[in-house]
């Protein structure tokens, strides 16, 4: 099954989309995607119902307007966003000499902003571009329904209802003086951007086990490729991702959990998720530092099914400078 939201304002309107993601209806079980969450039990048969029936043909659609399309989940209660690529954090601490995550080691996890996410298709305003180096990063997501404190990351990854691809954007050139002050991020992490169409795991078929996306995320910038790491060398999956979010309190229904950047150990060949990790390798090869985004660059991501049509839909986007208010 596959869901998007209709921007209409504020959570939007939810709609049931055809599985080549050209027609459409509205949700008659819920009339956006959070209030679907939050009953998920009785909501998702009566969804399934009408996505058959689009399927079939024997049910009322429309054309699918991409640039009509908010977010898919327009604002959130809660966005955790994880590092669990340890080949992330293992290119950049060659590069820059710090000591690496060892493997036993839990999952990093940091509270993001969520009270709005932008669409796949709007222009991303920044203050400028001269001194906050900022950067793309391509990550895979999940978003669950409610998630009791405690649970085994067996059991957690049955909560992961919805599956989607997030832009979480970061100006570089904040993170580590507040990772230094021990509070986390702030200016460092502005509104993310997550796609327009959210999958049921079972959409992905083998392509999903092991509570992890076994497919490349394609990247593109300017309209040239950067990289297609693939979701299956997370270390941590996302059963122990939303267990450690649920350690120590329970989740609202809604909640989203990022993947953090995705990462290969062989992002020479494959390429990287975001810049930060191809400056990393910039250095260890002694080459010019590939730069940070300027105005008006464009960044593409995508993850393709066998026929090469996107999952998730496409995020692309502009960045863009704003002035002061």
């Amino acid at each position: 099954m596959k869901l998007a939201t209709l921007d209409t304002g504020g959570d939007g309107t939810l709609l049931i989309v055809s599985r080549d993601l050209t027609r459409a209806a509205r949700a008659e079980a819920a009339p956006t995607l959070q209030a679907a969450l939050a009953n998920w039990e009785a909501a998702e048969p009566a969804l399934r119902r009408q996505a058959d029936a689009i399927e079939a043909g024997t049910s009322e659609t429309m054309a699918v307007d991409s640039l009509a399309l908010a977010a898919v989940l327009p604002r959130s209660y809660q966005f955790l966003d994880a590092s669990a690529f340890l080949a992330h954090n293992h290119i950049l601490a060659r590069a820059w000499g710090f000591e690496p995550r060892g493997e036993a080691e839990p999952p990093l996890m940091y509270q993001g902003l969520s009270d709005r996410f932008y669409a796949p298709h709007a222009p991303v305003p920044f203050r400028g571009f001269d001194g906050d180096e900022v950067d793309f990063e391509a990550e895979y997501g999940v978003i669950t329904d409610a998630v009791p404190m405690g649970i085994s990351p067996r059991d957690a990854l049955g909560h992961a209802r919805l599956l989607i691809i997030i832009n979480d954007w970061s100006l570089r050139a904040f993170g580590p003086s507040e990772m230094r002050g021990g509070f986390g991020f702030l200016h460092a992490k502005p509104p993310s951007t997550l796609s327009s169409i959210a999958v049921t795991p079972d959409e992905l078929g083998d392509d999903w086990h092991a509570g992890r996306v076994h497919l490349p995320l394609q990247v593109h910038l300017n309209g040239t490729f950067f990289g297609s790491p693939t979701g299956a060398a997370m270390h941590f999956g996302f059963g122990d991702l939303i267990a450690h979010a649920a350690m120590t309190r329970s989740l609202c229904a809604g909640t989203l959990i990022g993947s953090g950047t995705v990462s290969n150990y062989d992002a020479d060949i494959v390429g990287s998720a975001c810049i930060a990790e191809r400056r990393a390798l910039d250095v260890v090869a002694k080459r010019e530092p590939t730069p940070y985004l300027r105005a008006n660059d464009h960044v593409a991501i995508a993850a393709l099914d066998n026929r090469g049509e996107p999952i998730f839909g496409i995020i692309a986007q502009k960045v863009v400078t704003i002035g002061p208010a």
